[in-house]
């Protein structure tokens, strides 16, 4: 048990292979004497080797992300399917993965499946990137001996939410990046290219439209307030991220708001059941019983309305209510989707009747994203251009009626 839980640690190499050609690279091991050992089975005879030494910067410190375990659960998919044991599989992803954060996570997994333990038991100890419902899911696939093609619904899983998450950032990102281009741009103009114009005016010696001295007021007030103005809104930021981490009360306010914006909240309705009926079918295939199968698609809904109407559906489901009567009960989910449940429940194939609906609802958010995005284009051209064209046509005004000046 002692190699289950030793470091995992990266050593550089470099020697000569069968070939006699000079070879280098990489490789994870416990020890340094280890890895040396490693390096022999493969017919290498290593000259030097040392540990890898932690960089500032660059890809050694790296983060592992959602899009990582996405692409190695599919990995491990295809290689279980080739016949590949889980260590060798584990061993290899590891072997040739660009990132040292996830070469030392699996070693430490195959590590501790090399001891004797499960592999779900292993990924447990990785919550941050193995989450309740991916463990269960394995660990159901390894209690089936269908660890197999449980792997492949369990990739197939992660590829469709990241493509959904994917897509709300992109609903999301497009019209605020936007703004604030808008904003940097508008704070320059006001706070050094309105001054320069305030100088050349205050020589006309007349009064100055009233759009003009607006402008001109704006600048005044953002350079005397601005640092000002600045601070409190980076510390009610800060405030807020803050009180928003720790209030599960003011998430779920929010979360209510949301679904309530025009556009945006019927995209996130939309997004949310088909997270929740894609979650649903993805654990009944993996022979998941209904009840806990509820519990990992209210924690995968992403909204606190539709996870507390899926926790109520269980409880209706484990007091003998059936799904689609606890669904309609709840007002949150549409005809559509409790009757397709209701069939499904009637002619035994839920599973494949839940998969309709998440496809449906998955191609509906694609479309929505792509509507919004053609939608807002003009619109934020329009914004962007009334904003900053009327300072300029405010800045060029005097300009324009210097001939009665003069």
């Amino acid at each position: 048990m002692a190699s289950a839980t030793k470091n995992i640690l990266t050593y550089e190499w470099s020697g000569m292979n069968r070939q006699g050609q000079s070879v280098k690279g990489e490789i994870t091991a416990g020890t340094l004497s280890e890895a040396r050992n490693m390096l022999r089975r493969r017919g290498i005879s290593a000259s030097k080797v040392k540990k890898q030494s932690k960089p500032l910067f660059g890809k050694g410190a790296e983060k592992i992300n959602a899009q990582d375990i996405c692409v190695v659960s599919r990995q491990i998919a295809t290689m279980l399917s080739a016949g590949v044991t889980i260590i060798q599989t584990i061993e290899m992803i590891a072997q040739g993965h660009a990132k040292a954060s996830m070469r030392k996570m699996l070693g430490e997994v195959a590590n501790e499946v090399k001891a004797g333990n499960p592999l779900s038991s292993a990924l447990r100890k990785h919550p941050q990137h193995f989450e309740d419902l991916y463990c269960d899911l394995v660990e159901t696939g390894e209690q089936s001996g269908a660890l197999e093609t449980i792997y492949d619904r369990i990739a197939t899983y992660k590829e469709k939410a990241e493509a959904l998450k994917s897509k709300i950032k992109k609903a999301m990102f497009y019209p605020i990046a936007v703004v604030t281009v808008a904003f940097i741009v508008t704070t320059i103009l006001l706070l050094f290219v309105v001054p320069q114009f305030e100088e050349i005016f205050s020589s006309f010696g007349a009064e100055l439209p009233a759009f003009t001295q607006m402008v001109i007021g704006m600048s005044r007030f953002l350079q005397d307030y601005g640092i000002f103005i600045a601070a409190g809104l980076f510390a009610a930021g800060v405030l807020f991220a803050r009180q928003y981490k720790k209030s599960a009360k003011l998430r779920d306010y929010l979360d209510a708001k949301l679904l309530k914006v025009p556009v945006i909240g019927e995209i996130l309705k939309k997004a949310s059941i088909a997270r929740f009926t894609r979650t649903l079918a993805t654990t009944f295939a993996a022979g998941v019983p209904l009840i806990g199968a509820l519990e990992s698609a209210a924690g995968a809904a992403g909204n606190a309305i539709f996870r507390e109407a899926i926790l109520f559906m269980r409880k209706e489901v484990s007091g003998g209510t059936q799904m689609n009567t606890a669904m309609r009960a709840t007002e949150v989910f549409p005809d559509m989707v409790t009757q397709m449940v209701a069939i499904g429940e009637e002619s035994g194939s839920v599973e494949d009747m839940l998969s309709k609906v998440a496809t449906i609802y998955e191609r509906e958010v694609d479309d929505m994203v792509d509507g919004l995005t053609a939608l807002l284009e003009p619109m934020i051209m329009a914004v962007l251009g009334v904003v900053i064209g009327g300072l300029i046509v405010a800045m060029y005004l005097p300009i324009f009626e210097m001939g009665n000046v003069i």
